[in-house]
Order: structure tokens, then sequence, then C-alpha cells
């Protein structure tokens, strides 16, 4: 295999396999996967891919989302060993939040402004390349973004920027069909992988910054027909009018006020936002989707929106068949500083109040909590020690300007945690970012960004971010290692004791996931601000993240899918 030295950043192109390896049968790639015949993703393969250690078929890993990858031939011992393998340049330099898809020795990989690309996994070498062919499009928020495609029978699923849903050919790359999932004039955007399971592909939206109705819908794989849509802002979404959060703290609402508000201008649900950011877990054996809805709209104005504003900022579950509602829970009833739900839902076993191990769902959200929930009914179990600091909490937002730790970028971010369940360990990765919080009443702008004031970094106080390992079952910190910039991305734990994780100032380091000591590095020449992945090609296992910085936290940007693999 060439390795190519990353200080002269060229794009990787096998002439073998420009020569040669026009089609998928002829690529290297291990013939002994546990399930499925690999000439298709399998229900079965995406049911089971929790224990293949070939392929990465899930943004998440599997439907349980938890990121644990099991192959160990790198692991504590030979880590240090780990060396660039090949490196692949996009035609993109921009923000790249991209998990790499790898399906038997073909990687599938996605840029800003919904490219993908199927390379060589071995080799790095370009299969093709799909172009979105999109209009003039201006309405979304924190960057033109793409988390992956998401793999299925013969093709490959994508969520685009101009809010359609595209079902690519998996070996040319060329559309199959595609529908629209919403109007983009009106704020609606798609920066999420799809999920596909049991002949239906499912999808959430962007844009509660633009007074959007939150959705997830589900579409036939074969035919892109609607088959279900269940919407994130209730009809009657008042709620309760909670008073407190989800760890019991005064929100300081005018509820009274709020009321009368609710009576005289009645529900505002049409344009109260919730969008879903991020894949959907999938309990197969309840028949259940987990996901989180973000940040009502406007995001700091409440006024215009009186009532807990359901279900925004909740934990929700729906029937996968139906899609109707089984149950919530709301972590910021009322929500006026963004502190949005959006790093996806993970399921695992867990203990419950009287020490009795059960099927649990696990959410990290921008408060700098992980919170640990009843998998049955989505009631909570427990929340973990703040992983940030927290400071004047719930200050409400003035047009001066109130400050409150953390602001409005968390905490966890989008970024997703992993699960370790040997360790009984979650791992995040955090923000500190000091904020001031300012109010503005504002009508709403028809499809233009919403945000009811702003909030702003605070310049003169220092920005960093960590790693943190949670036991989720006491909801004790384990361990925790600063770092020098604000973490925002994703991370994965492996079978080989480690855990993966990239920073925007360029460094990929691995951890000890016992005790977070540090065991290795590479810098990558721009921002390691997307989830990482791994894989197996003929015997050998690769790592593989791409760097491309970062537009909301500002991180350099780059275009390269970086793969390592240990030194021969």
């Amino acid at each position: 295999m060439k390795q190519i030295n990353p200080s002269k950043l060229k794009t990787v192109i096998s002439a073998t396999c420009v020569g040669v390896c026009l089609s998928i049968a002829c690529l290297s790639a291990q013939s002994d996967t546990l399930y499925g015949d690999m000439q298709t993703v399998t229900q079965d393969m995406l049911d089971n891919a929790a224990n293949d250690g070939n392929n990465y078929l899930h943004t998440n890993g599997n439907y349980s989302q938890t990121r644990y990858f099991p192959a160990a031939q790198i692991n504590k011992e030979n880590v240090h060993k780990l060396r660039p393998a090949w490196i692949f340049q996009t035609e993109i330099v921009e923000s790249m939040e991209t998990t790499p898809i790898v399906v038997n020795g073909i990687m599938y990989v996605t840029t800003s402004f919904s490219h993908v690309y199927a390379l060589d996994a071995a080799t790095g070498a370009e299969l093709w390349h799909y172009k979105h062919d999109m209009g003039a499009v201006t309405t979304y928020c924190c960057g033109p973004n793409n988390r992956g495609v998401f793999p299925y029978g013969d093709k490959v699923y994508l969520g685009t920027l101009d809010a359609k849903i595209v079902a690519l050919n998996a070996k040319t790359g060329e559309v199959a069909w595609q529908t629209q999932i919403a109007d983009p004039e009106l704020g609606y955007s798609e920066t999420m992988a799809p999920t596909a399971v049991n002949g239906k592909i499912l999808i959430g939206t962007n844009g509660g910054e633009y007074g959007i109705r939150g959705f997830v819908k589900a579409y036939d794989a074969d035919s892109g027909k609607l088959l279900w849509t269940f919407h994130t802002t209730a009809e009657k979404s008042a709620g309760v009018w909670a008073k407190t959060d989800a760890t019991g703290r005064d929100l300081h609402r005018d509820i009274k006020a709020e009321k009368a508000a609710y009576r005289k201008h009645g529900d505002p649900y049409k344009t109260l936002g919730g969008g879903v950011w991020q894949n959907m877990a999938i309990d197969k054996e309840s028949n259940t989707v987990y996901f989180v809805a973000g940040n009502p709209s406007p995001d700091l104005y409440g006024a215009i929106r009186p009532g807990d504003n359901l279900y925004t900022n909740s934990l929700i579950a729906v029937d996968l068949d139906s899609g109707k509602y089984k149950c919530h829970f709301q972590y910021i009833p009322h929500d006026v500083w963004d502190l949005d739900a959006v790093s996806p839902v993970i399921i695992t076993q867990v203990r419950d109040k009287k020490g009795n191990m059960i099927k649990g769902l696990l959410h990290g959200g921008k408060t700098g909590h992980v919170y640990v929930h009843k998998a049955s009914d989505c009631s909570l179990i427990r929340f973990s020690e703040a992983m940030i600091p927290q400071e004047n909490m719930w200050v409400l937002p003035t047009t001066a300007g109130e400050r409150m730790l953390p602001g409005a970028n968390g905490g966890v971010e989008w970024s997703p945690m992993t699960v370790d369940a040997n360790l009984g360990l979650v791992y995040a990765i955090n923000l500190h970012q000091p904020m001031t919080y300012h109010v503005e009443a504002t009508p709403y702008p028809g499809g233009k960004l919403w945000l009811g004031g702003a909030f702003k970094v605070i310049a003169s106080e220092q920005q960093w971010g960590n790693v943190t390992a949670v036991d989720y079952n006491t909801g004790k910190i384990r361990w925790q290692v600063k770092t020098q910039q604000p973490m925002i991305g994703g991370i994965m734990a492996t079978a080989g004791g480690l855990v993966f994780t990239g920073e925007g100032n360029g460094l990929f380091k691995a951890y000890d996931s016992a005790t977070g000591s540090e065991m290795w590095r590479f810098q990558a020449g721009a921002g390691v601000n997307a989830p990482p992945a791994s894989y197996t090609v003929a015997g050998k296992q690769y790592i593989v993240v791409a760097a491309g910085g970062n537009v909301q936290l500002n991180f350099k940007r780059g275009n390269n899918i970086i793969a390592f693999t240990l030194a021969d």
C-alpha cells in the first residue's frame, strides 16, 4: 500500500484502480463478513452492525448509536504505530462533519453543499463523485454541512441542503430517485444523514432558527413515497406550564403573562421550530424510534411563543411503522437560551433507580449533563454531574444582555457521544464558550433567520473544551481531559480500549478509554470536527476521519479524508 506524506496533501489516485477497478467486485475487501453476501446492504447486516468488525454501516455505528467499533487490532499497546495510510482531498474546501460509511471495502463520504464521494477504502482512490444540482439556497443554519449518507440495498441515501432526499446507485452514483422534503424558501434544510430501516428512510429537518415546523418523516426506500410524518411541535404545544428544567432548577417563567398571551394570540405551533439535527436510534425489539428535537423559534424571544413549546428540546419516541407518538421527556420547557437537544440518543443497558439493569437511553445535553432515561416510558432516571461550568442559570435574556453559562453552543453540541458498555462509560466532547444573551422583540419574518435577539461570545473570557467519561449508572464523572479549544465533532470507542476524537486546532487523538491517558496524536492541518469511524479491509483495521474545520466555531477549513492504519 502506498503511503502519502500528509504535508504534501495530494489527492490519492491508484493507477491500477483507475484502469481495472471499475466495479465493486474487484475491490480488495474481506469476504468473510458475518452477515449477508455484501453485494447489497441487507436489513440483516444493518441489524447486526454492532458485531461487524469489517464495515461501518451506520452513521453512529449501529441502530443503538453506541459508536463502539468491535475490532481490536488497533489497541492501547500498538496505537503509537498508527500512521496515515492514505489522504483523499475533496473538491470542496469547507467545513466537514461527515461520518465515513464503509461497505465491503468501499467508503462513502460527503462534503459541504451535499457532494458525495465513493472511494476505495484500502487506497483512497476515487470511484465516483456526485455533485448535487442545487439552486440558490440561503436559509440554512450553522454552515452548509452534510453529515453523511446511509447505505441500504443497492443504494446510498442523502439529505441535501435544499431540503431533498436523494437515493443514489451505490455502484455508480447515479440518481435513482429524489423527492422534496419541505420548502427551503421557508427555512427548511437538511444536513443530517438519513436512517434506513425495514424498507423505510427516516429523516428529520433543520430550520429551528427560521420558524419552521419541525418533523421526522419516513419514506419508502424503493420509491421515495412519503409513508408518515411526526411533527415535533404539537398542535397543543402549551404543555403543563412547567416552572423548572429537567434538573429541578427554576426557569424564572412568568406563567401568568404567558397564559394571557396564549389566550390572546393562540397556539404558535406552526412556526415553533423543533428541528431534528441528527440520526434516530432504533429499537427493533419494541419497534420504537428515538430522537431529540431542538430549540423553539424564535430562539431568544419567548413572549411570542407562550407555553412549554412541546415537543421542542425533548427526547421523543414514536412507533416505527406509523410514526405515532409513544412518549417524550422535555429538558428545557420554553427555552430562551438556544440550549436545544441535538446530540443523538444512545440505547444501552443502564441501572434504574433501584439498581436493576434495564433498557435505557442516553442523551448529551448542551446544558453539560448526560441524561439517562428509561426506554419504555422516556422518564428520567438520573443526570450526570455537570461536565462544564454552569453559572447564573436560568437568568432571562435582556436587551442589554445577561451572562449565563453554558453559552448557546453547549455543553455537548450536535457531537455524537460513544459508549463502552464493558466499562459502563459514555464519552462526550464539550464546549466551554461564555456568552451573553440578548433579547429583541421580532415578529415572524417569513422563512428568514429568526433569533429574536442574539447570543454573543464574551471575548475577554477563555474558551476551551474537554473530553469526558461519565459512569452512566451513577452520573459521576470518571475522568476528564481539558482541550485547548472548544470541542465539536464526535467521538468513537473501540474494542482496543481506545477512544478517538479530534480538535479544532487540527489534532486527532487517541485516549485510553479507562483512564483518559493520551496514547497517540496526529496533526491533520485543519480542524478535525467530524465523527471518526473504523473498518477492516483485507485483514487490516483502519481509523478514518475528515479534517475540514467548522463554520460554527470558525475552525480552520480543509478538504481531507484521512485513513490511518498500523505501520508495518
